[in-house]
């Protein structure tokens, strides 16, 4: 069996290189290792069979050698050598535990790709190809076993179907019979019931004369906006990142000036940090139309990270405005469950012991896979507003699903499209044309943006090391912590992975004594922790006893053994995981290597819109860079939301 390095977009797999197991791992893991090794399997699987398949990895893969396949970056061929080296001659190909398992990876690969659902007839011929033995009975079982579900997709009317020329006597079409994995499949009704109930029990949470009042002198659009947070139950706020943000504050501000309780949610403390700024400057700037100043506000920002951190730690950033500005994950309350499941976390806040707040308004909602939406309506509680913003054509959520997308799609709330801001400098510039669709030249007397060309990968991870290391922080005055490296996708001579090596041996070479890790390095959360969300930055500060130690912008924490394969260096990351993350500056990494179908428009535009000060961009990716900003959307993903959300 050989290592892989696949970039993998479901958030419970890493998006990196494998790292060996963490420091002191235990005897549990120990008997892993030792099987793992007696059949091949490269020690680097250790680590993340362990986080997958819990303390008992061991004990279930001798029961079920196929259970393999639910390691990420293991295919079936690797499983059937594994079963063979326990069974021998019991690793029959009809076995039901490998059909059952091969059905179950079909799935999960197309969850990987954002999907929730997938019609039962593509499962059966991608069984077929992987050589199944029997695809009917591998789904049968698959289902029998609890994990996957059947679900009947009712075929939708459209006005062809009411057309007095048709046939009255032909017949329906039939419903899709599809199949889902439980987590998702479950996570997506769950999602829907509490969207509904929310519209449901929704109240206006301001008489007309206040509203009427806090309306006064606001541009049509904001006006919209502002009313519909307040009246009714959910809503949807699209526009510019950065008019979003803005609007975002401003609504928050007035329900907590007409006091209410609210709260400003982000993806991660350091974008918590920078809302907390924006939400200080408010008060300071003025556009004219009651809202905070665009020029203000980012330029508050600039150094957020800086100064702000510590209110970001309290949670309460922003309090004295009478606004909660905080982490989704912190306002969420992870729990230590030590009987959680594996690659599972269990929050304080849910149905049981909702959120205490009037008002929640989340600005960057389209990261929300279906699985945390579902855990964020469930903690809001009735009567609760919650409104979710976006810019139209954002990049899809790291795990499956596209709850944003769908419920706008339902029609069954109010959608409120923002009017583009002027665009702020030359980055802003930049930034709009590309997400319209165009790869402009701008000027930037400043070297807000920077364009470096590179004639290959190899010399574009040398030109990242170097703007890294000597460029930016000498011509800038930007420091180092403040500085993102990011690239279209993991894999490649010029993707994450690669970047990572080539800044680790500059910046903190070592023997990755932990974990693949040294004192020193950064690292980002690949997986969601109970310490941290997926797309949080920290450094590795010391290893003991318990765990890695990690300062993150948080606070200190230390990750256990156990958890540790969640963890990657994070100097370079890729988009879709540095989407939560706002640095002062961004080397964006352009390169058609590695890249696939993340060489996107969405990808692009969410790589550029991360910086706030300064992006240079690294371009290797030829004139497939340009032609993927202009044709290359999002990847369509099959999903249930937008039909279940319907009453």
């Amino acid at each position: 069996m050989t290592d892989s390095n696949d970039a993998q977009t479901d958030p419970t797999d890493a998006p990196d290189a494998p790292a060996p197991p963490a420091p002191r791992a235990g005897a549990a893991t120990a008997r892993l290792g030792e099987l793992l090794a007696s059949a091949g399997v490269p020690a680097s699987f250790t680590a993340r069979t362990a986080a997958r398949l819990g303390p008992d990895a061991a004990g279930r893969l001798r029961a079920d050698p196929w259970r393999l396949l639910k390691v990420p970056g293991v295919q079936p061929r690797q499983a059937d050598h594994f079963a063979r080296r326990l069974l021998g001659e019991d690793a029959r190909p009809d076995d039901p535990r490998r059909g059952r398992a091969l059905a179950l990876h079909v799935l999960t690969g197309a969850a990987r790709d954002g999907h929730t659902v997938t019609p039962a007839a593509d499962v059966v011929a991608a069984l077929e190809r992987i050589r199944a033995a029997d695809p009917r009975r591998a789904v049968e079982d698959a289902l029998n076993e609890g994990e996957a579900l059947a679900l009947t997709e009712e075929p939708s009317f459209d006005e062809a179907g009411f057309d007095e020329d048709e046939d009255e006597d032909a017949e329906p079409p039939e419903p899709e019979e599809t199949l889902g994995l439980a987590r998702w499949a479950l996570a997506e009704e769950a999602a829907a019931e509490g969207f509904q109930r929310l519209t449901f029990t929704a109240a206006p949470l301001l008489d007309d004369a206040a509203v009427k009042e806090l309306r006064a002198g606001l541009s049509e659009d904001r006006s919209l906006a502002l009313t519909a947070a307040l009246r009714t139950g959910v809503s949807v706020l699209r526009g510019a990142p950065g008019d979003v943000e803005r609007t975002a504050v401003y609504i928050a501000e007035a329900a907590a000036g007409a006091g209410l309780r609210a709260a400003v949610v982000a993806p991660t403390e350091r974008a918590a940090a920078v809302l907390a700024a924006q939400v200080s400057a408010a008060g300071r700037g003025g556009d004219g139309d009651g809202a905070p100043d665009a020029s203000a506000t980012d330029a508050s920002a600039t150094d957020a990270s800086a100064t702000d951190e510590g209110a970001a730690d309290r949670g309460t950033a922003g309090a004295d405005a009478g606004v909660v500005v905080t982490s989704l994950h912190r306002l969420l309350e992870p729990q230590d469950d030590p009987s959680a499941a594996p690659g599972t976390i269990v929050f304080g806040r849910g149905e049981q012991r909702p959120f205490e707040l009037d008002l929640v308004v989340l600005p960057d909602a389209a990261g929300l896979d279906v699985e945390l939406c579902a855990v964020l309506v469930e903690a809001c509680a009735d009567g609760t507003h919650l409104m979710l913003g976006g810019e139209p054509g954002a990049l899809p959520p790291a795990g499956p699903g596209r709850p944003l997308g769908d419920l706008e799609d339902s029609e069954t709330v109010p959608v409120i499209e923002l009017d583009a801001a002027p665009s702020g400098g030359p980055l802003g510039t930049l930034t709009a044309a590309v997400r319209a669709g165009d790869l402009v030249a701008v000027e930037a007397p400043g070297k807000e943006v920077v364009i470096v060309p590179a004639a290959s990968a190899g010399e574009a991870v040398h030109r990242a090391v170097q703007l890294v290391t000597d460029s930016i922080p000498r011509a800038l005055g930007v420091p180092l912590e403040e500085i993102q490296v990011v690239a279209p996708a993991a894999g490649g001579e010029a993707g994450a992975t690669a970047l990572n090596a080539a800044l680790k041996a500059r910046l903190n070479p070592g023997p990755g004594a932990y974990g693949g890790l040294d004192p020193g390095d950064r690292v980002v959360v690949a997986a969601p922790l109970r310490q941290a969300a997926a797309g949080e930055i920290g450094v590795v500060t010391g290893a003991g006893p318990d765990g890695l130690e990690i300062e993150f912008a948080g606070g200190p924490v230390t990750v256990a053994a156990s958890d540790a394969s969640g963890l990657r260096h994070g100097w370079a990351v890729p988009v879709w995981l540095g989407r939560g993350t706002r640095p002062a500056a961004v080397v964006a990494v352009m390169s058609e290597d590695g890249a696939g179908a993340a060489l996107s428009r969405p990808a692009v535009s969410a790589a550029f819109g991360m910086a706030r000060r300064h992006l240079s961009v690294v371009q290797a990716a030829g004139p497939a860079l340009a032609r993927a900003v202009r044709e290359t959307g999002a990847p369509a993903r099959r999903t249930r939301l937008a039909r279940l959300v319907v009453p």
